[in-house]
C-alpha cells in the first residue's frame, strides 16, 4: 500500500527503529525491494535521486515505483532523493510521489532555507512530505567529489523551521563505499535529536559497520539511505548470457541486501 513518508517516520520515532530508504534504478531493483519488505513485513521507502534520471527517466520509473507501492502488502512511501531543481521536484509531486527531498546543502544557509520553504509550499498542495539537508554529505550521489561539512545545530534549526518533515545531517558520512570506516559525529546526532521536532536522516549508509548502524538508530536516526550496496549487488548478479536469468538474479540479489538492512534497522515486523 502506498503511504506518506511522514506517517512512517512518526511510527519509527515512536517505535525507536529506522526506516530503510532504498534507491532503485530499474524494475528488478523495485521488485527486489518490495519482495524483501513483504518477506520481512517491514515498511520501506522506494527512492530515486535526480542525478540518476538520465539513466532512468522519472516519467518512466516514477509510475513503476508508484504502482509497486500500491500493489505491495506492506506500507511503502515513494520518495525523490536529492532533488536539486524545482522542475524535477515538481515533476515528482505531479506524478504522486509521497515525499521529495530538497537538497540545497551546497547553498548558503539562507538560500537553502528559501529553496526549502518553496518546496514545502509546493508539497502542501499534494500532501507530500519534505526532506532537506544541512551540512554536506561527503561525495555526491553519483560518486563525484564534493567538500563535506558537519551540520551545526543553528543551521539545523533554520531549516527545520521551514516546515520540513525530515532533515538529513552531515555527520561525517559519505555517499558510495568508504575506504575506511568513517568517524561519525554521534554528538551532533544526539544534539539534533534532542533539540529538533523533525525526523533525522542518514545518507551514505553503504559500508558502515553493523555496530555503527545500531548506534545511529539508538541515538535517533529514523531514515537511513542505501544505494551503492544495492547497485553493486545487482551488477555482480548479472553473470549469465541469459537476459531473463539476469533479471531474476538481479531482483534476488537486491532482496537479500535489503533484508539484511531491514533487520539491522529494526523495522522488520513493523508492518503487522
Amino acid at each position: 500500500m502506498i503511504v506518506n513518508m511522514r506517517d512512517l517516520l512518526r511510527d519509527a520515532e515512536a517505535g525507536g527503529y529506522a526506516l530503510g530508504s532504498f534507491s532503485v534504478a530499474n524494475m528488478e531493483c523495485i521488485q527486489g525491494v518490495i519482495r524483501a519488505a513483504e518477506e520481512c513485513r517491514a515498511p520501506v521507502i522506494l527512492q530515486i535521486a535526480e542525478v540518476r534520471l538520465p539513466y532512468s527517466p522519472l516519467y518512466l520509473i516514477g509510475p513503476m515505483m508508484l504502482s509497486a507501492a500500491q500493489h505491495a502488502s506492506v506500507p511503502v512511501a515513494v520518495h525523490l532523493d536529492h532533488g536539486k531543481t524545482l522542475a524535477c521536484i515538481q515533476e515528482a509531486l505531479d506524478l504522486g510521489f509521497t515525499s521529495v527531498m530538497c537538497d540545497g546543502s551546497d547553498l548558503p544557509i539562507a538560500e537553502n532555507a528559501a529553496l526549502t520553504r518553496e518546496v514545502v509550499q509546493r508539497a502542501r498542495r499534494t500532501g507530500a512530505a519534505v526532506e532537506a539537508e544541512v551540512g554536506r554529505v561527503g561525495r555526491n550521489e553519483d560518486g563525484s567529489e564534493n567538500t563535506a561539512s558537519i551540520a551545526t545545530l543553528d543551521d539545523c534549526r533554520v531549516i527545520a523551521e521551514t516546515g520540513i518533515d525530515a532533515l538529513a545531517l552531515g555527520i561525517g558520512n559519505a555517499h558510495g563505499i568508504y575506504a575506511q570506516l568513517p568517524k561519525l559525529r554521534y554528538d551532533v546526532l544526539e544534539e539534533a535529536h534532542s533539540a529538533l521536532d523533525t525526523s533525522l536522516v542518514l545518507h551514505g549508509g553503504s559500508g558502515l559497520s553493523d555496530e555503527q548502524f545500531r548506534k545511529l538508530v539508538r541515538l535517533g536516526m529514523r531514515k537511513i539511505n542505501i544505494a551503492t550496496d544495492i547497485f553493486n549487488a545487482q551488477a555482480r548478479s548479472c553473470d549469465t548470457g541469459d537476459m531473463f536469468q539476469n533479471i531474476a538474479r538481479s531482483a534476488e540479489a537486491v532482496t537479500e541486501v535489503v533484508k539484511r538492512y531491514i533487520h539491522l534497522f529494526g523495522s522488520d515486523h513493523k508492518a503487522e
